[in-house]
C-alpha cells in the first residue's frame, strides 16, 4: 500500500532507533491519531519472531519476500544484523528498486554503514557512524567522502542517514520529507523531544 512505512529489522536491531518516527506517525499530543496518514509496517528476513537489542521480539507483518511493492518508506534500522552479510545481502534489490523508484529511504547506525558498503552514498549527502566506520565498511564501494557531513542526521535526494544517537533527528528529517505534518508541528515536535517538557513549558511561561 502506497501509506505504508515499512521498518526493516534483521536480528538484534536497535529498538529505540524507530521509536520516535514510529509514534509520531500514529499519535499526536492528544493521543493516537484516528485517521493517520501512514501506516507502520515491519519487515524481516522471514515470517518468523525478530529479537531486538534490547531483548523484545517483534513479530513482523511481512517477510523480505512477502513485503509489498508499493509503499511510502523504506526505513532500515541499525543494530548487529547489518553485520550479517548472508542475510542483510538479501536487502540490496530492495535499497535499489526503492531508491531508483524515488521512495523515501531512511538508514541509521549500522544501516547508514550497509549502504556505503554497497555504493549507495556515493551521489549523496550523507552521514553515519563516523567517516571511519563508512570507509571501513565501505571499503572501494564507497568513493564519496567528500560528501560526509558530521551531523546526527542528513538528508538528500530523499535519503535520509543518521548516526546511532540522531535517532530524533532522524525522526524529523523523514517526517519533514513524508510530509505528515506541517513543518511547524514537525519542529515542534523535535523541540518538545529534544529539549523535554521541563523546559519546553518553562519558555512558553514566561
Amino acid at each position: 500500500m502506497k501509506n505504508e512505512i515499512l521498518y526493516v529489522l534483521l536480528d538484534n536491531y536497535a529498538d529505540h532507533e524507530p521509536a520516535f518516527l514510529a509514534s509520531a506517525i500514529t499519535c499526536d499530543e492528544r493521543g493516537m491519531k484516528e485517521t493517520p496518514k501512514f501506516v507502520n509496517k515491519t519487515v524481516a528476513p522471514t515470517l518468523d519472531a525478530v529479537c531486538s537489542c534490547g531483548g523484545f521480539r517483534t513479530l513482523p507483518d511481512y517477510s523480505l519476500d512477502t513485503m509489498p511493492e508499493d509503499y511510502a518508506a523504506l526505513i532500515l534500522i541499525g543494530g548487529f544484523g547489518w553485520l550479517n552479510g548472508q542475510e542483510a545481502d538479501r536487502v540490496v534489490p530492495i535499497v535499489r528498486n526503492a531508491i531508483g523508484r524515488g521512495i523515501i529511504v531512511g538508514a541509521i547506525c549500522n544501516a547508514a554503514s550497509f549502504l556505503a558498503r554497497h555504493g549507495f552514498l556515493n551521489n549523496i549527502r550523507h552521514t553515519g557512524n563516523g567517516l571511519e566506520q563508512l570507509k571501513l565498511w565501505g571499503g572501494n564501494s564507497y568513493t564519496n567522502e567528500a560528501n560526509y557531513v558530521n551531523e546526527q542526521a542528513v538528508s538528500d535526494k530523499r535519503i535520509v542517514t543518521a548516526n546511532g544517537s540522531g535517532y530524533l533527528e532522524f525522526a524529523k528529517e523523514l517526517l519533514l520529507l513524508l510530509e505528515n505534518d506541517t513543518p511547524e508541528r514537525t519542529e515542534m515536535f523535535y523541540r518538545f523531544n529534544k529539549e523535554g517538557l521541563v523546559k519546553i513549558t518553562s519558555s512558553s511561561s514566561k
